[in-house]
């Protein structure tokens, strides 16, 4: 599991003071995206060949259990539960001390662009595919 922290900006918050839902999806891809820095990895990385390796969502979605507020600092749990051919699928917990406010889940593809060429799904690289774990499934 790789966890991140983010602290609530005032900007991120409605009238009440409550963070927008929309926020949520920004926290799990700054998870993310830390996760992949954790690895020497990127979101967008550049080939010797000048293409470049990025990770379009294909999915993502969050369930609200309890709310956020202006100066909350929020555990964001990230975890790497299926490594497809083609994708990884993270399952995200958000905690406020040991209260959970949200859960989701991020779906990404690996795709590749050469300079003038339409995005195109491909297999993850070796070289990035040994560097993701998966998170072993808990039994019940």
């Amino acid at each position: 599991m790789f966890t991140a922290t983010h602290r609530v900006q005032f900007h991120e918050t409605d009238m009440a003071g409550i963070v927008h839902f929309s926020n949520f999806y920004r926290y799990m891809e700054e998870a993310e995206h830390a996760y992949l820095r954790s690895l020497g990895l990127s979101v967008s990385m550049t080939r010797p060949d000048g293409s470049v390796i990025g990770w379009p969502r294909v999915r993502a979605q969050c369930t609200f259990e309890a709310p956020a507020y202006f100066e909350d600092v929020i555990e964001i749990r990230l975890k790497l539960m299926r490594k497809g051919v083609k994708s990884l699928t993270f399952e995200v917990e958000f905690y406020r001390d040991e209260r959970r406010l949200a859960r989701g889940s991020l779906k990404t593809a690996c795709c590749v662009v050469a300079h003038g060429q339409p995005l195109v799904s491909i297999p993850i690289p070796e070289d990035i595919d040994v560097k993701l774990v998966e998170e072993p499934a808990e039994s019940a």
